[in-house]
Formats: C-alpha cells, structure tokens, sequence
C-alpha cells in the first residue's frame, strides 16, 4: 500500500514507517521539511493529497515538554498542532478524487477521566472535562469524514515505552542513578503500551479491512498503578526506586493543569483492539521493560 504518514519523524512515526517499510508498504511523510519521499503541510494545502491508499495522522508538539512553560502560548501550539494537521488531512482526503480506503488517527487516553475505581474501554463517556479531554474531542471531531468511502479508525494511546524516547526516555538516568520512584501517591493507573504494539496496532488497522472505529492503544496487562510501574522499572535496571517525586514538584515543573496527566490516571481496557484479532508482542510490563532496557 501508499501510505502517507503525517508526524512521521518523531518516536512513534521513525517505528511505524519501519514497520511499513518492512511490510513491503511504499510510505511518504507528511512534514514541515521537505525531502525525498516528503511533502510538505504547506504542498499538502495547495495541491492536495497526493495518490495514496491510506493516511494516517501523529503530528502533535510533545504536551510533557518539561523545558516549555505550560502557558497561553504553548497551550495554543498543543492545541493547533493536533487540530490544524488533522484538519488539513481531513479535508484533503474528502477532496480527493481517488480518496484513500483507510484514515487513522492517533489522540490518548487523557479522553477518559482519571479515577481511582471506574474502568474505562472504547465505549465508555469522556471528552468534556478538563483542557486534554476536551482537546481529544475537537482532535477527534476534526478527523472525522462525511460519508464512508474512506474507513475510520481512531486509537487512543497510553504512556508509550520504547528505547531512545517517548516517557523512557525522560525517566532512563534518574531511574539509572537510583533516583528513580514513583510520582505523587502512586495509586494513579498508568496506562501503558510498547512501541511495537502501538504500531502494530495501526499496521494492523491499516490492513485488516473489518477494523473501524475506537481502538484503546493499551496493553491488556491486569491494570498497573504509577507505584506498580516504576517498581517493575526499578527491578528491571536492577536499580532501587522508591524516592518519590511530591506532587508539589510535578506542579511546579509542568504546571497545575499539565501535572494532572502524571498525578492522576485511568484505568483503561483495550476491549475492542484484541476483538478485532490484534495480538500483542508485550502484553505484560516485565517483557516491555525487559525489551526497553536490554
């Protein structure tokens, strides 16, 4: 298949035009650069979409950036990144004259609302009560397509864990030096998947054609809780990980607002995803973690 890949150059986008690659799948970014195999946001507007069987969209500036201040100004670029890119796509794709068979989007989790108790799969309520639900909402809206000649997927990730970035990246040398622990209570969920589950995931979508709809891009590990999570990473380095991160401290580098994604968490099940026949190389964390640091 042609597959145009908008955000292909981050940490999810370098692993899925791998996969695809790999698959025998001919693949062009979607990019602010230009470059062989490339085309610009800006081409993207004025010419349309080129000839493709499928996109799917990953674009979207890093929310948990620790060296941006959480302010009016960075909310907005959060904001546009997502909405304007999807947009973009959306509308090129209903366009189009041959329009692509298959429309992927990734947004998050952050959709439904962290609690202590509640369970969460696909199609479960949310999206209506704070700055990141609401903005899963408009990401979602913006994705979608009058008609159905061109089938839709959505997949909401988790925390995902991979080498060389995403969260490990950020948590690799404290946890390394023994500094690591779990953050706030640590009784918060903390929804996580791997990286080769989350694009095996939109490979998967891509190519099995009954795939529509909400996916949750979780593991479907028994649920884990932040303190569960660092103490499985902590074993995992062979490292002690028990000084814990006060809330205080996560407020005051993130923001009260942007804090909330890692103080609190949902409990969220990937009810759908494994309906649909996916089958997960790392559905436990020890095998995740074992894969990541190794």
């Amino acid at each position: 298949m042609r597959v145009l890949v908008g955000g292909g150059t981050g940490f999810i986008g370098t692993a899925l035009v791998r996969l695809l690659k790999a698959r025998g799948h001919q693949v062009t970014l979607a990019s602010r650069t230009p470059g062989p195999d490339r085309i610009t946001w800006d081409q993207l507007a004025k010419s349309g979409l080129p000839r493709c069987d499928a996109a799917v969209n990953l674009a979207g500036e890093n929310i948990l950036n620790p060296l941006r201040r959480w302010n009016q100004a960075f909310r907005k670029e959060v904001l546009s990144s997502r909405l304007e890119t999807t947009q973009l796509l959306a509308s090129t794709i209903s366009k189009a004259p041959e329009p692509p068979k298959t429309w992927i989007l990734v947004t998050g989790v952050a959709y439904y609302q962290p609690s202590l108790t509640s369970e969460y799969d696909e199609d479960s309520p949310g999206g209506d009560f704070d700055f990141f639900s609401n903005l899963v909402t408009k990401w979602e809206a913006a994705a979608k397509l009058p008609g159905d000649s061109t089938r839709q997927v959505v997949v909401r990730s988790g925390v995902v864990l991979g080498r060389g970035g995403g969260a490990i990246g950020h948590m690799l040398l404290p946890f390394r030096l023994g500094l690591g622990g779990p953050i706030g209570s640590g009784h918060q969920f903390f929804p996580w998947i791997h990286i080769s589950d989350l694009v095996g995931i939109l490979a998967h979508a891509l190519e099995e054609r009954h795939v529509q709809g909400v996916l949750n891009g979780v593991a479907p590990a028994p649920a884990t809780t932040n303190a569960e999570f660092t103490q499985a990473f902590g074993a995992a380095l062979g490292r002690p990980a028990f000084i814990p991160l006060p809330s205080a401290v996560v407020q005051a580098v993130f923001g009260q607002e942007r804090a909330i994604m890692l103080l609190e968490g949902q409990k969220v099940i990937p009810r759908r995803t494994l309906a649909t026949g996916y089958q997960y190389s790392f559905p436990t964390l020890e095998a995740a973690l074992k894969e990541v640091v190794g």
